[in-house]
C-alpha cells in the first residue's frame, strides 16, 4: 500500500505554537488512508499518520484535525497501548525538545493546551513526567499529571535541577 502524502497548507494553516518560524513552514501530512470533510472543517488521517511542521512532529495510528475556516483549532492523536502516539516540538524557552507519548493526545491549539490520556509520559528539557493523564499547559509552562483511572498508574516525576 502506497502512502499518501499531502501538503495541506491551505488546509490548516499555523497550528504551531512554540516556534515563531514553525508557523511559516509548510504543514506536511503522511499517512495510508485520508477522509477530508471541507464542510465540517475534519479531516482524519489513518495508518501511520504524522504531522510535521517545522519542528513540531505528531504521529500516530490516526490523526484528527478540526479547523475553521481560517485556523486549526484542535488536532487529535491516537495511539495503541503498544504504539502510543508521539508529539515533539522545540521551544524557545526550552534548551531540548518537548517530547510527549500517549494513547491519546488532545492539542488544543487556541488555549495553547495539550491531554495526554492513556500511559502518558512528557519529557520537558531535563525533566520527565507519567501517570494516566497528563494536561500540559504550554503557555504557562505547567504540567498537571493524574493517576489513571483504574488506579493502577501513578503519578512519576523526575526533576534535573
Amino acid at each position: 500500500m502506497t502512502k499518501v502524502l499531502l501538503f495541506v497548507v491551505c488546509l490548516v494553516p499555523e497550528f504551531s505554537i512554540a516556534l515563531s518560524t514553525d508557523r511559516m513552514q509548510p504543514i506536511e501530512v503522511k499517512a495510508y488512508t485520508v477522509v477530508i470533510d471541507e464542510q465540517k472543517g475534519h479531516s482524519t488521517y489513518t495508518g501511520d499518520a504524522s504531522v510535521v511542521q517545522g519542528s513540531l512532529a505528531l504521529s500516530g495510528e490516526k490523526i484528527q484535525i478540526f479547523n475553521s475556516k481560517t485556523e486549526v483549532t484542535k488536532i487529535i492523536a491516537k495511539g495503541t497501548k503498544k504504539h502510543r502516539a508521539h508529539y515533539q516540538q522545540n521551544q524557545s524557552n526550552q534548551a531540548r525538545f518537548i517530547e510527549a507519548t500517549a494513547e491519546k493526545i488532545v492539542y488544543l491549539i487556541k488555549k495553547e493546551m495539550m491531554h495526554l490520556s492513556g500511559n502518558a509520559h512528557l519529557v520537558q528539557g531535563f525533566d520527565s513526567f507519567s501517570g494516566g493523564t497528563l494536561d500540559y499547559d504550554i503557555k504557562n509552562d505547567k504540567v498537571i499529571a493524574e493517576q489513571s483511572k483504574d488506579g493502577t498508574q501513578r503519578v512519576r516525576f523526575k526533576i534535573k535541577l
